[in-house]
């Protein structure tokens, strides 16, 4: 390997790590506690989690264990190899039938993460995927300002650059108005595209108010406006049934991606929608067509835990998750604590508004025994740099009390409180 690059890749860590967003140097968990609020073991110490996206406690819930325990029997560990060339495996079939129905859509396709959903939704719906297709790629893509970055690959994956790509200002439906007035004579098409729910500090998207601008040019647009939503952050764990952000908006997007990651407690992505939306992409999306889909264990714990939230477990996980976020909310602002935002979403964003004592208060909670994530400018405005908590249904009073406490001492002594 030529020692000029190895040097300039060298020097490139230092940078890194000299602006303080290392991100390489995790940490390592080597087994968690067994108890209804699991803890995780770090170096031979338990620590209380307050930084996971498993919202429901399911990674460790004892059907979905067993579910893809019998999968992995029945089906062996991993795929074989891409599903157009070895064939479906039933239980990736199955998932998909079920998280359709689960949205009321007409078809699914699983991916092997969210990430790879959205590279392949952007990359299929923005531009020609070969020089025969004729799928226009006159288009117009416009997304909110603080979109997540597997959107942003996926956009520059399409090949997609201004002026083709616009940004509208954060969560603001009229500038989004605005910029779709702007370009109508420009572009045959606009596609529209949002997280659900922000994951920095638990805002959500109202579908609604973007279903209400979108039909509205849909007739302008020659071919239409189409509206995508990831909802990785929102789906199991938002809205009454776990429906997430279209749930809590009453409105759907024409496509919306999410993830079993994270509230469901398996891993992979997927995307919903009309049935010829979701042929299209099996016939075109590479990263289906030409990677692995998840293993059969992984796809048969996503399968019970889809089945699960709907029924009675499920809808008590989903009670005590809202209780759970409820009294943390009451605790900590009884401790003199202010949020970034008043979010109704297990993430719940602490305001500290000064990146040292973020940092440190991270750092010494981490002491106390407690995992949280310190969000920090530049990620968001100055001034708003927080602690991001993220509650889920596993969660004690005990757990979430010995939090405040901790949280509270150390505060003082750093005036944050």
């Amino acid at each position: 390997m030529n020692q000029k690059f190895v040097s300039q890749v060298a020097n490139e860590i230092k940078r890194i790590d000299s602006e303080g967003v290392t991100k390489r140097n995790e940490n390592i968990i080597e087994d968690f506690t067994k108890e209804a609020s699991p803890k995780a073991i770090i170096k031979g110490k338990a620590y209380r989690i307050f930084n996971s996206n498993d919202y429901l406690g399911l990674r460790f819930n004892k059907e979905l264990l067993a579910a893809e325990e019998h999968a992995t029997q029945q089906f062996g560990t991993g795929p074989g190899a891409v599903r157009f060339i070895s064939g479906t495996l039933k239980i990736h079939r199955d998932l998909e039938n079920v998280i359709a129905k689960f949205h009321k859509r007409d078809d699914a396709i699983v991916f092997s993460s969210a990430f790879a959903a959205n590279i392949a939704v952007m990359a299929c719906f923005l531009n020609k995927q070969s020089k025969d297709s004729l799928l226009s790629n006159d288009v117009v893509v416009i997304s909110d300002a603080l979109n997540h970055r597997s959107i942003i690959d996926g956009i520059r994956a399409a090949s997609i650059d201004k002026p083709q790509k616009q940004i509208y200002q954060h969560m603001d439906y009229n500038n989004l108005s605005a910029v779709l007035e702007q370009n109508k004579t420009q572009y045959k098409r606009a596609v529209v595209i949002s997280d659900g729910v922000f994951s920095m500090i638990g805002e959500f998207t109202d579908i609604k108010k973007l279903r209400k601008i979108v039909d509205k040019y849909d007739k302008v647009y020659q071919e239409g406006v189409l509206l995508i939503i990831d909802d990785s952050h929102g789906v199991g764990a938002f809205g009454k049934t776990g429906r997430g952000c279209e749930e809590v908006s009453e409105a759907k997007a024409d496509l919306l991606v999410a993830t079993f990651g994270k509230a469901f407690g398996s891993d992979g992505g997927y995307v919903v929608g009309d049935q010829v939306l979701i042929d299209y992409l099996r016939e075109s999306a590479a990263t289906y067509i030409y990677s692995n889909s998840v293993s059969p264990g992984v796809a048969a714990a996503a399968l019970k835990a889809v089945s699960l939230i709907d029924a009675i477990p499920g809808k008590a996980l989903l009670a005590k998750l809202s209780e759970n976020i409820s009294y943390f909310q009451k605790q900590i602002q009884k401790a003199g604590f202010q949020f970034v935002v008043n979010s109704i979403h297990p993430i719940q964003p602490l305001l500290v508004g000064d990146t040292l004592k973020t940092k440190k208060l991270k750092e010494t909670l981490y002491t106390s025994g407690i995992l949280v994530t310190n969000i920090n400018y530049p990620v968001v405005a100055k001034g708003k740099d927080e602690i991001r908590i993220q509650i889920n249904a596993s969660h004690t009073k005990e757990d979430i009390a010995y939090f405040v406490t901790e949280c509270t001492e150390i505060s003082k002594k750093l005036q944050i409180i």
